[in-house]
């Protein structure tokens, strides 16, 4: 029996185009996760997904939907302008740690602050992956990085920031929810809420928000395996999972 007959594709997932991310990465689990919601929900034809510089500049190739490309930091303000002009699309954006908590960090408070129904996948693995490896406003305290190779430390780069905490205390938004794809239940409930992102836009709620724990073997010096077991024991603890904000 072929792979494809045991594990149903999307056919949101381009799946004749080889992903360039480096072994072990999780970005292609997220990618899965968010073409079953689309497809699920029945929403392919009207979705355009907004992908920003970073890890995930090339997602367009791989998912088969209408993309558009970012200045990085800046999805969220492409985003709110698209569905200004264009309110019957679902857009999406997907983000990383050093894209939207550093240079785009204004631009997701004032998105999350208009909330316009909107969805965004905000992916934390705690380093800025594409461009070597240095250190971004989610990299823990201690943690090694090419910017900080002696380990983070609050006296000179300050705290690490826990960006689903400080969304959630806007009036705006919609949904907020923190989950993380290091083991299958995990992975399971990273799916429930992608999806639940992506369903409350198409019912006209306000910015949904979801913070995907991820792993970077590459940058983090790791094996794939000691990067999950890294993830789990330093990383949840300080970004705890659970639901930050649900406005029914």
């Amino acid at each position: 029996m072929s792979e494809a007959k045991i594990f149903k594709i999307p056919k949101v997932w381009n799946a004749d185009v080889q992903p360039h991310y480096c072994p072990g990465c999780t970005h292609g689990i997220i990618h899965r996760l968010v073409c079953e919601a689309i497809e699920e929900l029945g929403i392919e034809d009207k979705t355009v997904g907004i992908a920003p510089v970073g890890c995930s500049v090339l997602m367009h190739r791989y998912m088969n939907l209408d993309f558009v490309e970012a200045a990085h930091g800046r999805a969220p303000a492409v985003a709110t302008g698209m569905k200004a002009v264009r309110p019957d699309r679902i857009i999406f954006t997907y983000q990383g740690d050093g894209d939207l908590a550093s240079i785009g960090l204004s631009e997701i408070i004032h998105a999350m602050n208009r909330n316009l129904p909107l969805t965004t996948v905000f992916v934390n693995n705690a380093i800025y992956g594409m461009t070597g490896g240095q250190m971004a406003p989610t990299t823990l305290l201690g943690q090694r990085t090419s910017t900080s190779p002696l380990g983070r430390t609050k006296d000179i780069s300050g705290y690490p920031i826990r960006m689903s905490e400080m969304l959630a205390t806007l009036e705006g938004g919609a949904y907020i929810e923190r989950v993380s794809v290091s083991n299958a239940k995990n992975i399971i409930k990273a799916k429930q809420a992608i999806l639940k992102a992506f369903k409350n836009q198409v019912e006209g709620k306000g910015v949904s928000l979801v913070e995907v724990l991820s792993t970077c073997p590459t940058n983090w010096g790791m094996h794939p395996l000691d990067a999950v077991k890294w993830l789990e024991e330093n990383m949840v603890p300080y970004f705890p999972l659970g639901v930050f904000k649900d406005f029914k």
